[in-house]
């Protein structure tokens, strides 16, 4: 399964992702994690710049793919958070954005 090459789709009405496909997508994102309900990971930057143009970046994916993370932005990193707040969990929206936005990046 390539995230990378899939795209959002609306999840009205959508149930999140059982435990073991959470299990399994996970292993497709290294350094990401699961808090709770949300998959997070915390990105590090030279600076400031550095750390606003990712943001900048993930800002045009969440809008092209009409899924937005909730993020803390500080001088040298960034904590990105995905969940689907509609279908209370986590969805495969959540994992190609995430995929997304480790490509920004690379794999680290």
């Amino acid at each position: 399964m390539n995230l990378l090459d899939m795209h959002c789709e609306p999840q009205h009405g959508q149930h999140s992702l059982s435990q073991e496909t959470v299990a399994e997508l996970l292993g497709h994102l290294p350094g990401w994690q699961l808090d709770g309900i949300e998959l997070v990971k915390t990105f590090g930057f030279a600076d400031y710049y550095k750390t606003m143009a990712f943001v900048n970046a993930l800002a045009w994916i969440a809008h092209a793919e009409d899924h937005h993370p909730d993020m803390s932005v500080h001088y040298n990193r960034a904590e990105v958070r995905f969940s689907t707040h509609d279908a209370g969990g986590l969805t495969l929206n959540d994992f190609i954005c995430a995929a997304k936005t480790q490509a920004l990046v690379g794999r680290a």
